[in-house]
């Protein structure tokens, strides 16, 4: 079994020793040892931290992540937390779609002022209402 120090692995992985003691006192992961002051981990973390960056990218929380993997170490993936994290996704790019065509046409709109466009005049509504800008629940839809 080939061992990393902590030096190695951050570099490795691109992410900082804080992260990686930081999931290690989470329990995501597991040093195998020491060399001096320096933790070790088994080559094998390189696929955990893998996965635990991959959850990180989806918006998984550290909580979430944790609950993916087995008391030994092997993953096991909800697959409805994986389905439930793709709707929410799925939501999110409905929002910023939705704001992206609302600003595009904003920005070319030839109305005399911002104020006189009535798709304009929809996204403040949207915001206003907490539909758009992560205080609501709803879609804008322009």
């Amino acid at each position: 079994m080939k061992e990393l120090d902590i030096a190695e692995l951050a570099r490795r992985v691109g992410i900082p020793a804080s992260t990686l003691r930081y999931y290690e006192e989470k329990g995501l992961i597991a040093s195998v040892g020491r060399r001096g002051l320096r933790r070790l981990f088994a080559e094998q973390v390189l696929e955990r931290l893998a996965l635990i960056g991959l959850g990180r990218a989806a918006g998984l929380s550290l909580r979430e992540i944790g609950l993916m993997f087995t008391t030994d170490g092997r993953p096991r993936i909800d697959r409805q937390v994986l389905v439930a994290k793709a709707d929410e996704l799925d939501q999110t790019i409905r929002k910023l779609s939705a704001m992206r065509n609302g600003l595009r046409h904003a920005a070319a709109c030839s109305a005399p002022s911002h104020m006189e466009c009535p798709t304009f005049r929809r996204l403040l509504h949207a915001a206003a209402s907490g539909a758009i800008g992560g205080r609501g629940k709803k879609v804008a839809t322009l």
